[in-house]
């Protein structure tokens, strides 16, 4: 998948015609953050279908505590619908910080995820379905037609990137330094060897943090909030892997977590926009993604993009060109 994620902060209005732009500068896909303070990602996932005419289009990632998970699966079907076929399933544990704002706690976050999406392909099938796990469903069905969605798992662990590569049709790697996904490659390799045969091939795709600028400066500031929210909730192997500070980051997570986000997007480092971000010009950043794609088979641009999102999305899109075509 060569996609780009846009964010519902900005007025719908404003999200479609981002989504014709990105559509114009080569994306295949255009996907919709999901986060409770922002617009309602099913709603931007409507008027980016109609604004759009051949990329596929859905959340990315939808997590399954905030909505009933065969809620979850009605809602992508019918973004499936209203985009003639083009919907996508990105389904992730969901970021703990946010949830926790909610009062949702995100316990046995593989195996929610896993029966998240397992139960909506049943119900894609015409299934009537019962279910008994981390969530309940008793004789669950749609009430119209489904199409065949591919699913994506929006993954930073071990576990759950094992998972995706066993069950799921792509992964949505949630990094953006080489390191990460070189060690992430031998975690799909494992999961893989575990993938029957009639599950079709596996897309490993890096859902990247990008920020991209004619100016370096201002691409790298404009990724302070990503980078803080990443940081934040970041495991420890993660941190370690990149020397990052674990009390530092600690600290940003609960300053999220607390609601305070310009003290918490102040104490981003520049080794942490290093480790979680992919900041620069389209120059810099196509040499970045041009590493990563040395083991993904695809790139996701990820929020925020850059300073100006309209130069950017089309930036962005000049830098996957360049990174794509080595």
């Amino acid at each position: 998948m060569i996609g780009i994620e846009l964010t519902p902060e900005h007025s719908l209005d404003r999200v479609a015609d981002l989504a014709a732009r990105a559509e114009a500068a080569g994306f295949e896909a255009v996907l919709a953050s999901c986060h409770y303070n922002n617009r309602d990602p099913f709603v931007a996932l409507s008027r980016i279908a109609a604004a759009t005419d051949d990329v596929a289009v859905g959340p990315a990632a939808a997590n399954p505590y905030d909505t009933h998970p065969v809620k979850l699966a009605s809602a992508v079907a019918t973004v499936d619908e209203v985009s003639d076929g083009r919907g996508v399933f990105g389904v992730a544990a969901g970021d703990r910080s946010t949830l926790a704002n909610l009062g949702y706690d995100s316990d046995r976050p593989l195996r929610r995820v896993l029966e998240a999406f397992k139960v909506a392909q049943r119900l894609w099938d015409g299934e009537t379905v019962t279910h008994d796990g981390t969530f309940e469903a008793t004789d669950a069905a749609l009430n119209y037609d489904a199409g065949d969605i591919p699913v994506y798992v929006g993954a930073q662990g071990p576990h759950m990137v094992r998972m995706s590569a066993k069950h799921a049709d792509g992964v949505l790697l949630n990094a953006s330094h080489p390191d990460d996904f070189a060690w992430a490659a031998e975690r799909v390799e494992e999961g893989l060897a575990e993938r029957p045969a009639d599950r079709g091939e596996f897309d490993f795709t890096a859902y990247a943090s990008v920020s991209v600028a004619e100016d370096e400066a201002a691409a790298r500031e404009a990724a302070r909030p990503p980078v803080a929210f990443i940081a934040g909730g970041a495991a420890p192997p993660v941190l370690q892997r990149h020397g990052i500070d674990e009390e530092l980051a600690g600290d940003i997570g609960a300053s999220i977590e607390a609601g305070e986000f310009r003290e918490a997007f102040a104490a981003v480092t520049p080794a942490m926009i290093d480790a979680f971000s992919v900041a620069g010009t389209e120059e810099s950043v196509a040499e970045r993604l041009a590493e990563i794609l040395e083991y993904a088979d695809g790139v996701v641009v990820g929020a925020p993009l850059g300073p100006e999102l309209e130069t950017a999305v089309s930036l962005a899109g000049a830098a996957l060109d360049r990174a794509t075509r080595g």
